[in-house]
């Protein structure tokens, strides 16, 4: 991987490890093993700032260090995700709670994991991307979904293009664009498809429309989708991995870009299906549920 050292038995020279906290959740326990893991392996740790959260350690930049850890929960690894992957640097999720969609250890297990990342016991897990672009605005690269939704009264328009083809014009809440690590998440919620990790493609769903017959679309990894829109009277925004943009465009172009950001991961850490079960995202039919209690 681009920017790590290795040694000749493959242990990554880890010198200076980066920081993306949680703003308000406890995070002293997790934080305190990193410390102490860097101290003893002769490393600095240092903070990654991100939306001006509060400081507990020195600032640095993700070009200087070798490994970002998150230190939160999904929204916190996301953040990280956004801070290293221009820098080509790894993230390792740490969870302050339950276990989500892009960390990888649960708190306690912070010095084990910088252990195992260091003496080259993990696996480069890639994530995909959203291109977004806007008039008159760069692109934005989106690593959870793009999200197009009315902000008051009346309905969103939406003209929907694949590869210049007329999908579907809808007339309603707006439409959620998701990658496969976002599918999970507001997807899931509007009723759109689960997307596997592996798979290079990406998902549009609408949100509650007038009327028409527009179901979930799978989308593969060279498609382009297009989207004209226009707001009735109580307006509309723009949210891009939830964070809302100034202004609501009147047209988006969206592409997928593979390989955008690198997670750690562990051979022996749970499925992501099996993550989604224990965190009740998927969950068993009541019938079933009912036949196991009386058995």
């Amino acid at each position: 991987m681009s920017g790590l050292r290795r040694t000749g038995s493959a242990r990554i020279e880890l010198r200076r490890i980066g920081l993306v906290a949680h703003p308000t959740r406890d995070v002293e326990a997790p934080l305190r093993e990193l410390v102490e893991w860097a101290r003893a392996h002769d490393a600095d740790a240092v903070q990654i700032p991100f939306h001006g959260e509060r400081r507990l350690l020195d600032e640095g930049r993700p070009d200087e260090c070798q490994l970002v850890v998150a230190i939160g929960g999904d929204g916190t690894a996301l953040a990280a995700i956004h801070r290293a992957a221009s820098a080509g640097r790894p993230v390792l999720g740490v969870a302050c709670g339950s276990l989500g969609a892009l960390t990888t250890v649960e708190a306690p297990a912070v010095r084990g994991a910088l252990e195992r990342f260091a003496t080259g016991d993990w696996l480069p897990r890639p994530i995909p991307a959203l291109r977004v672009r806007r008039p008159g605005a760069g692109d934005e690269i989106v690593f959870n979904d793009v999200a197009v939704v009315r902000r008051g009264a009346g309905q969103l328009r939406l003209a929907v293009s694949v590869d210049g083809t007329l999908y579907a014009r809808l007339a309603g809440d707006g439409c959620v664009v998701s990658t496969p690590a976002g599918s999970s998440a507001y997807t899931v919620a509007a009723g759109g498809p689960l997307i596997a990790p592996e798979l290079e493609a990406f998902a549009l769903t609408a949100l509650p429309t007038h009327g028409g017959y527009h179901p979930p679309l799978v989308l593969g990894s060279r498609s382009r989708l297009e989207l004209e829109i226009r707001s009735g009277y109580g307006g509309g925004r723009l949210e891009l991995d939830g964070r809302a943009v100034d202004g609501l465009p009147d047209a988006l172009a969206v592409s997928f870009e593979p390989g955008a950001a690198t997670l750690v991961a562990f051979p022996d850490q749970e499925s992501h299906i099996a993550g989604l079960r224990r965190r009740g995202i998927l969950v068993d039919s009541p019938r079933i549920l009912a036949d196991d209690e009386r058995s």
